[in-house]
């Protein structure tokens, strides 16, 4: 039997910049690299190498030497457990600082493409409860934190409901009070779980694949509306109706109180029925002078306020006159569609997803647009010759696709229409950087924008702006 390798040993680890899902990078004195957890720009430690994955260290840390002077105290008692506010420990301002040198690191090894103006990273002026959706699943399983392993006394049979720990899926960090999301999500979540445990209702065993109590979504807008989404293993009225009602009356100003009956293996909704309990069909959400209708299936910036700063920017970049013909490429529900259409002579949206469709057309009606058109589809196979033809080749056209970027054919078709000017917006400036390197035989970047959407995590939106090349 072969002799089992020893894992290599790092000593004096200056930690040099943020990266991707909530790790730092970490540079020894002789150029190696290694990516840790836990720790903040600025510190210096010794760590240990677990993995090496195509040329890619990753390791954990054994001592922190030094720390640094970024560092600031965590302001929830589950952060580093939970993993939803990786950086709660790093000032805001550095955090802001090295966002931005993400994207430009991005842009520079991957785009490899010049950039006329890159400018200052907008900040969040809310880093707390700044967000209006978040999702908890009930569990009978606890994780148990390292100091509880050892003790023989302390089960993780229990019945919780909160988040699930980073890289588990059967087992749930007991959460009773979350910096994420304010209004009554708080004291809702924990309503509810302490009402199930009372009525003794049974919390889902996911490796089982049995229980009652399956998931809670809760949406809020700053119109002060809420949504409740209560997910539920199995149809049972004589359970349910009771449940509802408690929780009806504990909050009564819940806009729109609902229900799913998921029997499936995962917890996904987009193929599950959602029933109006109590209330209405949707909740209300309103940016500057556009509203926005929510139902419980739809999409929507999962910040609301920092979603106006990035509308703002999208609309100052587009820099319409009155008489553009604008595309929307995956527009979603059609947020910045509404948002801008006022400010041109017609907006043509395409969205894969139709239930999105559907609510892009409401949010158009609700805001008396009479210049939108929208189109449900893939934008590879909708965005055609013929498309073109029949909508005119656009004067400004916008693209916020998922983290994968633009597929191939669309940004073939994007040279192909040669449209003035492009304003891309990214949530993945990894993804962006290959499609602006690919646009880039005709067009120019002149301008990048990154708006920090959610404090305390890597994720970071950026807007470029792409000129043609005259």
């Amino acid at each position: 039997m072969g002799r089992r390798k020893k894992n290599k040993f790092l000593e004096d680890v200056k930690i040099v910049g943020l990266a991707d899902k909530g790790r730092c990078v970490g540079k020894t004195e002789s150029g190696e690299i290694v990516f840790l957890e836990g720790v903040a720009p600025g510190d210096v430690v010794d760590a240990l190498v677990l993995r090496k994955r195509k040329g890619v260290q990753e390791g954990i840390v054994k001592e922190i030497k030094s720390y640094s002077e970024d560092r600031v105290e965590p302001i929830c008692h589950h952060f580093g457990i939970c993993g939803g506010c990786k950086w709660q420990h790093i000032k805001y301002e550095a955090q802001l600082q090295h966002k931005s040198n993400i994207v430009e690191n991005a842009m520079r090894r991957i785009g490899k493409v010049e950039i006329g103006e890159f400018l200052p990273i907008v900040g969040a002026d809310e880093t707390s409860y700044y967000r209006n959706k978040l999702e908890f699943s009930f569990s009978n399983k606890r994780w148990l934190e390292a100091e509880e392993l050892n003790d023989e006394t302390i089960s993780n049979e229990a019945d919780v409901l909160g988040f699930h720990k980073p890289k588990t899926f059967d087992k749930i960090i007991d959460i009773d009070h979350c910096h994420l999301q304010g209004g009554m999500s708080n004291d809702l979540r924990d309503f509810v779980r302490d009402k199930g445990k009372g009525m003794g209702l049974k919390f889902m065993d996911i490796r089982k694949v049995e229980g009652y109590l399956r998931n809670m979504i809760i949406r809020t807008t700053t119109l002060g509306e809420t949504m409740v989404i209560l997910s539920l293993f199995e149809d049972d009225k004589k359970t349910r109706e009771p449940l509802l009602d408690a929780i009806i009356e504990k909050f009564p100003s819940i806009t729109s109180l609902n229900y799913a009956i998921n029997p499936k293996r995962n917890d996904t909704l987009y193929d599950i029925d959602v029933v109006l309990y109590k209330g209405k069909p949707y909740i209300e959400e309103q940016l500057k002078e556009t509203r926005y209708r929510i139902s419980p299936k739809s999409f929507f910036q999962t910040n609301s306020l920092q979603a106006i700063k990035l509308f703002d920017t999208v609309v100052e970049f587009a820099d319409l006159q009155g008489e553009e013909n604008v595309y929307d490429l995956y527009t979603g529900t059609g947020s910045i569609a509404c948002y801008l259409a006022k400010y041109c002579k017609q907006v043509v949206g395409i969205e894969e997803v139709e239930p999105a469709i559907v609510d892009a057309k409401i949010n158009a009606e609700i805001n008396d647009l009479e210049n939108t058109i929208f189109y449900v589809g893939d934008v590879k196979d909708i965005l055609t010759d013929d498309f073109a033809q029949k909508h005119g080749k656009p004067d400004v056209l916008i693209t916020d696709p998922p983290r994968a970027g633009m597929h191939k054919k669309v940004v073939e078709m994007l040279l192909k229409l040669e449209s003035p000017k492009i304003v891309y917006v990214s949530c993945n400036p990894g993804t962006q950087a290959r499609d602006l390197n690919l646009l880039a035989g005709k067009y120019d970047v002149l301008k990048m924008q990154p708006v920090d959407m959610f404090p305390h995590t890597h994720h970071i939106e950026n807007i470029a702006l792409l000129q043609l090349r005259k």
